[in-house]
């Protein structure tokens, strides 16, 4: 398959070329890969069974990880969930069109090859105007994964796509304008109190001042690998990860950097080739190794942005060891490490 590689330009009259294409793709049961204001997306027509296992085989994820349906309106929410409750309409009105995924109970007319078989549809409205516009464009309930290789650092850039997918999918819209850097929280809304399921840009903390009393699943406060069906994307399987060995380093700050030199200068004398992921902060106090700055610790935003982009950056260097400071567990610090920590499958080692 030859993958089509459009660039929006800023041409009206060029760029809706681009646009009808990618919505002629999808109305036929084909795949788009297009930027959100989180990472880049694959794009089926959700209510297609064929298109969505088209997404599954690209990208070769397990069939059993759900996919988020992405619209353009919050009446569209009527159409995809049996239970739009006064909380959904609460969460939309505050958060949409935005980072957050909201889980409802599914309609019929959502096909399980989307929910992973559960009777629970994943659904999101995206801020960034290429992607509503491509749904209004099409006129579609469009699902989109991440559009990366599964288990890979997930695209913040074209290039990162074409890297993964050239070859595999009908048509990329390349536009790096990609802001926050990660996947979009989601909160489970079909029980008595709303459970975060992926952390992300929207916090606990902002849900709560609108939703009072809200719940983070067990495996993001542990840390731990769910055994579990997932219930949402990213809650089961090693996700986000480089081709190199990855080992998150916690404690003091000062240990931390310490403990980081001596295993580099340990791992360089046995003729290996070495990835430090620091801040700012840190970036003079290695001293061997490829050392890459992901952001300042006073704006973890930073390290969300840049997080994907330097594991990728990574591969390119073909290190064979990658040591990351770990990060703040609050607000989208969090997110951080539920991304880091996944990348890492789980090791980490605290000094």
């Amino acid at each position: 398959m030859e993958t089509i590689i459009s660039e929006i330009s800023g041409d009206n009259n060029k760029d809706e070329e681009i646009y009808d294409k990618a919505a002629k793709i999808l109305k036929s049961g084909g795949l788009v890969a297009f930027p959100t204001e989180t990472v880049y997306g694959l794009g089926a027509n959700a209510l297609d069974p064929g298109a969505s296992r088209k997404v599954y085989e690209a990208k070769g994820r397990p069939s059993d990880n759900p996919l988020i349906v992405h619209i353009a309106n919050i009446s569209a929410l009527y159409d995809l969930s049996i239970d739009v409750n006064k909380v959904a309409l609460k969460v939309a009105k505050e958060f949409w069109p935005g980072p957050l995924t909201m889980i409802l109970r599914k309609k019929d007319i959502v096909p399980n090859e989307i929910t992973g078989g559960l009777g629970t549809v994943a659904i999101r409205m995206p801020s960034h105007p290429i992607a509503r516009h491509l749904i209004e464009k099409s006129g579609l309930y469009i699902a989109a994964p991440s559009a990366n290789t599964s288990g890979h650092p997930s695209p913040t850039k074209a290039e990162h796509v074409m890297k993964d997918l050239n070859g595999k999918i009908d048509m990329i819209i390349k536009d790096d304008t990609v802001d926050i850097g990660i996947e979009s929280t989601i909160v489970d809304l079909t029980g008595e109190i709303p459970i975060i399921l992926r952390p992300g840009y929207i916090t606990k903390e902002m849900l709560e001042k609108v939703l009072g009393k809200i719940e983070v699943d067990a495996g993001i406060v542990e840390g731990k690998e769910s055994s579990k069906a997932p219930r949402a994307p990213g809650m089961k399987y090693k996700h986000y990860a480089p081709q190199a060995d990855l080992t998150i380093v916690e404690g003091d700050e000062d240990a931390v950097i310490a403990k980081i030199n001596s295993i580099t200068k340990e791992k360089i004398s046995e003729g290996y080739k070495i990835g430090i992921m620091s801040t700012d902060e840190s970036f003079h106090r290695y001293k061997q190794g490829d050392v890459r700055s992901v952001g300042t610790r006073s704006d973890e935003s930073t390290v969300a942005k840049h997080l994907y982009e330097v594991l990728r950056e990574f591969d390119e260097l073909e290190v064979d060891y990658i040591y990351s400071e770990g990060f703040s567990r609050e607000n989208v610090g969090q997110a951080v490490m539920n991304r880091l920590i996944k990348a890492a499958g789980h090791t980490i080692i605290k000094v």
